[in-house]
């Protein structure tokens, strides 16, 4: 029998454009309440518009009419639905304490899915609060449908100037795959995985964060990317963001330099201490003077030839360095993005990395992402930024929710898509 050559129905459907809106209740009892009550539900509603708009439609602002009920047998949980007056589109709404297509309430998967955090096995989960693996699998897998841009930042004046871009490398059923990621401000804002390292495919992988930026500013461009020396990288984000500055990892530089001093840690200590003193220059001008003597003093030295051709190679990407003083708050090093890297780097080796369809995997490192962007902060970083830090509250300044779940499902009403 000849394999069908017809497009798999998975890629062809036309995305369904996103129809729960996720509000904030106390608790069941209360939600019901609203429900029943038809006054009150509408005030509520209103109130929350007004006080959160962009967990709604746009459309919202020319009114809407209540559109009947859904009833969950399951959960023992009645939604309202509301038609909007602009445009008839319908809407669900969904209370915080259930999780999205209403698989369980967030008393009951809060803790197992923020162990996920240290990758904690499916199996494990199922052993210690029942269920299966595949349950708490795909609730974990669910958590990476919405938009990581629109869910992360909630205004459009907090998208980062300033951005870090890398790839991660992993594997998808013993093959090598990679996993274009931007980060900025301690958050993780973009995370695909694609088959290779070249450029149509890393563009691919870059776009889903451009097309989640823009659709909270349309002609939404970083000021700055930070990146590695791979030239496809480079290529692929000229392509997405023209105007953008590209700036080169200092620290990239002084690792390759590291790597090659391992058997002379006098001479590893002493060019350590030289390139970092350049590196801390207060101006361009005086960055550009110290690169000079630098160059010069290394010159004149005998040391062995590798050491001496790294040294030479950060010296004559001077002129790529220095863009970033024209740039305030630009990030010179990647060490931002190498702490969320390794965040990633444990939870793939802990799973022993893909196994699915390239679809969930995609989905999988976008729920690794919000999760990491939505998780407490450890104890003694509460103690110092406030109890329930966390990515996102530093990002945004507030929380809509005291618990890092439901804060989560709110911020992704609508998906985190401008509706």
């Amino acid at each position: 029998m000849q394999p069908s050559s017809s497009p798999n129905k998975r890629e062809t459907r036309r995305r369904r454009k996103p129809k729960s809106i996720c509000l904030p209740f106390a608790d069941a009892a209360a939600y019901q309440s609203c429900m029943e009550d038809h006054v009150y539900c509408r005030a509520y509603i209103m109130k929350m518009y007004g006080r959160y708009p962009e967990l709604f439609p746009a459309a919202l602002a020319h009114g809407f009419t209540f559109h009947g009920f859904l009833h969950s047998k399951k959960q023992d949980l009645t939604q309202r639905r509301i038609k909007l007056k602009a445009n008839d589109e319908q809407y669900q709404i969904r209370p915080s304490f259930m999780m999205p297509y209403l698989i369980g309430r967030i008393e009951a998967v809060e803790k197992p899915l923020y162990f996920r955090r240290w990758g904690v096995p499916f199996d494990a989960l199922a052993y210690g609060f029942g269920r299966n693996p595949m349950y708490w699998y795909r609730a974990y897998v669910s958590l990476g449908r919405p938009s990581l841009v629109g869910t992360t930042i909630k205004a459009a004046d907090q998208l980062p100037a300033h951005v870090l871009a890398d790839e991660k490398h992993s594997r998808r059923r013993g093959d090598k795959v990679y996993i274009p990621t931007t980060v900025a401000q301690e958050c993780i804002l973009g995370a695909d995985v694609v088959e290779t390292a070249g450029e149509a495919d890393l563009k691919k992988g870059y776009q889903t964060f451009r097309e989640e930026a823009q659709q909270l500013q349309a002609d939404y461009a970083p000021d700055t990317v930070n990146t590695d020396g791979w030239v496809p990288t480079h290529n692929a984000w000229k392509a997405l963001f023209p105007l953008t500055t590209i700036l080169l990892c200092f620290l990239h530089f002084v690792l390759s330099i590291k790597k090659r001093c391992r058997s002379d840690q006098g001479l590893l200590h002493l060019l350590q201490d030289k390139v970092w003193a350049t590196y801390h220059a207060e101006n361009r001008a005086t960055f550009a003077q110290r690169m000079r003597r630098l160059g010069e003093w290394v010159a004149s030295r005998e040391m062995a030839t590798t050491v001496k051709e790294k040294v030479l190679d950060l010296c004559a990407h001077a002129a790529d360095f220095k863009k970033a003083y024209a740039h305030s708050g630009a990030y010179r090093t990647s060490n931002a993005l190498d702490r969320l890297m390794d965040y990633q780097d444990r939870l793939l080796y802990t799973m022993r990395y893909f196994h699915g369809t390239p679809q969930s995997a995609s989905l999988y490192v976008r729920a690794m992402a919000l999760v990491w962007n939505f998780h407490p902060y450890g104890q003694k970083t509460q103690d110092k930024y406030g109890p329930g830090a966390s990515p996102f509250q530093q990002l945004n300044g507030f929380v809509y929710h005291d618990n890092w779940l439901e804060n989560m499902m709110i911020a992704a009403s609508i998906k985190g898509q401008k509706a």
